[in-house]
Parts: C-alpha cells; structure tokens; sequence
C-alpha cells in the first residue's frame, strides 16, 4: 500500500469498474470522428504511392516520439529506414539496421498492422521482449517475457533527488497481476465499450494503472491506444500520431495521469482530455498531409534532374523542414563529405535552378529551395 492519504485506482472497492459521462463527452467524440472522418477522406485522394509515404511519416514520427517521451533518443533515419523496409516503401538509401530500433518499430507495426488479432498475455511478452532484446534497461537489469516480480520492491513513479524522493504512483503488487491482467485482456478483446475511441483511452489508462512491466508500460499502452484506434478506422494505415501530440503535451498528460490515479473510477476527466489530445492529433495531421503534397509535387518538378544520393538525402531535410540555416559546412556534416564536395554539390544545384542562396555572403551564406511548386 501506499504510504500517503490518497488511495489509488485499483485500491477502490469497486475496480476495476470504470465510469464515464457519456453525455458529457459526446460533443467531444463527435468532433473526434469527424475530423477522423475528414482526415482519412483527404488521404484517400491521395492515391496509393503518397498514401504510403504519409503512413511512413506518420509511423517515423510515433515511433520516434513514443520513445522520446520516457527519455530516449532514437535515430530518425534509422527509424525511417526500419519501417520503408517492413512496408516496403521507395525511399533511396536506407540507413543501415539497427536491432533494437527495428523491434521497437516491429512492436509499433504489430500492434496497428494486425489490429483484427486477439490481444493474449504473449503477445505483450513479445512486445516488452522486442523493447528491451538485451533484458537490461539502461544499466538495470529488467525481466522479459513475464509480468514484473517486484524482487527490488514496490513499483514507483518517483521523482527528485535519493533521500529527498516523491512518490507520484505506486502500482499494485506483483502477486495481483496474473488476475488483473486476465480482466484486462478480456475487456479490450470483447470490445465492451460502445465506442472503440473511448477503448482507446480506457485501455491506456488502465494498463499504465496496472504498470505490469518493469519498465516500457508507457510505450506499450500507447501502442494498445493506437491498436484501439485502427480498430475504430478499421485500417492499418496510420495518418496521425497520438504519440507525437502526447509528446507535445508531456506535461500536461503526466499531470493528468497523476490526478486521475488518485481519483475516483470516474474517469471523464482522464478521457476528456485524451479525445482532446486525439482531436489535436488528428487536426494536425493536415500537416502531415501538405508536406507529403509538397514533396510530391518537388519531386514531381525535378524528375528529369540527375542527382547523387547526397544531394536527395539534403533536399528531402530541407523539404522536411530543416532546423536552422543550411550552410556548406552543414552540408558536408551532414553528407559526411568534405568541404569540396559539398560545395560542388551546392553549387550543382543551384546551376539547376533547384537550390538558391539566402542570406549574407562568406561563411554566413546559407542556401535553400527555390521552388516548392
């Protein structure tokens, strides 16, 4: 038990029985399929080849930013390489592979691509096994293919210095899991909410609740949460990341996590915020959208025009919206080549019309795309 006043979630009574007002939240989930509806409309326009290439940014950046929201930091080219590889999308050189990058990315790809299968104890054994191949985490070593044992303790979300910790969320004890993982599975295989969005919300709150592994909960209940929501497209193809807009909300969404663990099991505060933050998603995927039509209609332009591997790989940045001013110097950085070659490449293109210098001359002149059209 937990030391303090508030008493959690799964110490009330009647857990794990979740209440909601349905009523209250209907304006909400309304706009939520609407703009669900919107999205997959425009994306269906878009024909196969740009339909691709929008999952795989989708995919790229849920599955960079599920892991960027506890701490780590994943290679973006990898990533990206990872998932053109698994669906099999154009995208001229990949990055080489990366083991551990790859079975974050199977696990993300597992939960959306085979939406329709049955959610069993071993397939998130699979899951937490492809997060952690090493069976370390970090320097700590953490058990794989089962549910935590709490051999080191109670399991804590702690925070502030040794000595001096917080204790935000204590999880129930290891001997509760086997059951309560039993009701939980049963739940989101039965689809006993009338509506697979508030599923969604439902399924992550509840497995962060339970905190069944040692570590990873919050990424595999992301992955749950977007398994929900290909169940509510019926579609596999993701074209917004919830992961990327939590990301962006990470205070918020920590704080709101806390708040409702030491709530009651009305949780309509919990799942009025996330339809919110689903809601922000979805309407920001437009821009995922303009950028796939921006790049298609660039590469549209200069398909008659040769150009070396190093040359693409710094259009498609700038095309993606390149941080800062893209100088020679960067260029060679980035290309891994040098000071020459980088100008040459520079140089090459703006002879063609495709790049154009900006700003100040000497070593402060940057360079960018001319035409976008």
């Amino acid at each position: 038990m937990n030391s303090g006043n508030k008493i959690y979630l799964w110490q009330q009574p009647d857990w794990p029985h979740w209440r909601y007002g349905a009523q209250r939240l209907a304006g909400l989930l309304a706009q939520v399929h609407h703009a669900q509806g919107h999205l997959l409309g425009r994306m269906h326009d878009l024909g196969l080849r740009l339909r691709d290439q929008a999952t795989l940014q989708v995919l790229t950046e849920d599955v960079l930013k599920t892991s960027e929201i506890e701490g780590e930091q994943l290679n973006p080219d990898t990533v990206r390489s990872s998932i053109a590889r698994r669906l099999g999308v154009d995208v001229g050189a990949l990055a080489p592979a990366d083991r551990h990058i790859d079975s974050v990315v199977d696990m993300v790809l597992d939960a959306t691509g085979h939406f329709a299968q049955p959610l069993t104890a071993e397939r998130l054994f699979g899951w937490h096994a492809a997060l952690f191949p090493t069976g370390y985490s970090g320097m700590a070593r953490i058990h794989t293919g089962g549910w935590r044992n709490d051999a080191a303790g109670p399991m804590q979300a702690v925070s502030g210095p040794v000595g001096r910790q917080k204790v935000h969320y204590e999880a129930p004890p290891a001997h509760l899991l086997d059951a309560g993982m039993v009701v939980f599975l049963h739940w989101f295989n039965d689809c006993q909410e009338p509506d697979q969005v508030i599923t969604a919300g439902l399924a992550h709150l509840w497995f962060v609740t339970i905190h069944p592994f040692d570590d990873g909960n919050g990424r595999i209940a992301r992955a749950l949460g977007d398994m929900a929501l290909a169940r509510a497209d019926q579609s596999a193809q993701r074209f917004y990341s919830l992961s990327a807009q939590i990301q962006r909300e990470r205070k918020d969404y920590y704080d709101m996590l806390e708040r409702t663990q030491k709530g009651t099991l009305d949780v309509t505060d919990w799942l009025e915020w996330f339809l919110g933050c689903l809601l922000r998603a979805t309407q920001g995927a437009e821009i995922t959208l303009a950028t796939v039509l921006t790049k298609a209609r660039f590469w549209q332009r200069w398909a008659g025009t040769p150009l070396n591997e190093r040359q693409i790989k710094l259009i498609n940045l700038l095309l993606d919206g390149f941080d800062g001013k893209l100088t020679s110097s960067k260029w060679a950085a980035i290309a891994k080549c040098s000071p020459d070659t980088a100008l040459r490449d520079i140089t090459e293109l703006i002879a063609s019309g495709v790049l154009m210098k900006s700003g100040a001359g000497g070593r402060s002149t940057s360079y960018e795309l001319k035409s976008l059209g």
